[in-house]
């Protein structure tokens, strides 16, 4: 039995804890599977599996080889595919997240704009203000705002947003304007639950000021409703309330000290070997959202 085919039976038993179960998937004995294993552990010079009459588990130096034979034989399927010309052409379904509101607002024009280029392509989006495991949860393509940890992914810049203070004109002829961060203990203040982890607001030079807000909504546009009518202030990424400010029913203050940017970065896990549905989109997604006015 060759080395790939020996690999390909050792993850398929680590996945399911089970020789039998192994060679039912695999259409094979489960002698033939229990001689590859012992077969694979004679030439590695290690124990793969630690063996009692109800389960079967991985050693320690097991579990580092599973990872590494996933690895491989991913990119075996990979090259195959590639040879095979199945990622000249996107195909399959694209699964694509983004933070909620950004997602709405931004990437889902670009979904349906990539749909309409390529007919045959299905997509899924998966829209949530929380942080997204795109290998586990089978995610294509993520947008993300923030500074990203190192992953190993492919991250490509498309733009910044700024996080702003804001309110109604009718709020700020009511209760003044807030010329300093320390003004803002003095004004009612609207947060979202889903942005707002901290009492804290932060601010140019490292500056905090702790907030009380008379009011926590669990969606940012309930938020941004409540400063719209009048009746607070809020913080908010300031892509959100673009279209407010533009008609002129909110107005930002606290411009000077505000915090640097934060960076957008689309970014996808495969590098070199993404299929042709991934480079697709991510083509149309940079460009598009890099001449966004509203992300610069």
């Amino acid at each position: 039995m060759d080395r790939w085919q020996a690999m390909r039976i050792f993850v398929k038993v680590a996945e399911t804890g089970s020789f039998a179960e192994s060679a039912r998937d695999l259409h094979m004995s489960a002698p033939a599977i229990t001689r590859a294993i012992a077969s694979l552990e004679d030439t590695i010079g290690a124990r793969l599996f630690v063996r009692t009459t109800r389960s079967v588990k991985l050693t320690e130096a097991g579990g580092r080889y599973f990872e590494d034979c996933r690895r491989i034989l991913t990119d075996i399927a990979e090259a195959e595919a590639a040879a095979a010309g199945s990622y000249a052409k996107p195909s399959g379904t694209l699964s694509v997240t983004a933070p909620a509101l950004f997602g709405q607002l931004f990437v889902l024009p670009i979904v349906t704009e990539y749909l309409d280029i390529h007919p045959t392509m299905a997509a899924r989006t998966f829209f949530v203000d929380r942080p997204v495991n795109i290998v586990e949860e089978g995610i294509d393509v993520a947008i993300r705002i923030g500074n990203l940890a190192d992953s190993g992914f492919v991250a490509t810049k498309v733009g910044s947003v700024r996080r702003v203070i804001c309110g109604a004109p009718s709020y700020f002829a009511e209760r003044g304007i807030p010329t300093t961060p320390g003004d803002l203990k003095g004004h009612r203040i609207a947060v979202s639950t889903s942005a707002w982890a901290s009492p804290e607001w932060r601010f140019l030079r490292e500056e905090r000021v702790t907030v009380h807000p008379g009011l926590q909504c669990n969606t940012n546009e309930a938020a941004i409703a409540a400063a719209t009518s009048g009746w607070a202030l809020t913080r908010v990424l300031h892509y959100q309330i673009g279209q407010a400010l533009l008609d002129g029913n909110l107005q930002v203050v606290l411009g000077e000290f505000e915090e640097p940017p934060l960076p957008i970065y689309v970014i996808y896990p495969e590098g070199r070997h993404a299929p042709a549905k991934v480079r697709a989109f991510t083509d149309i997604a940079v460009t598009r959202l890099r001449a966004n006015r509203l992300l610069n």
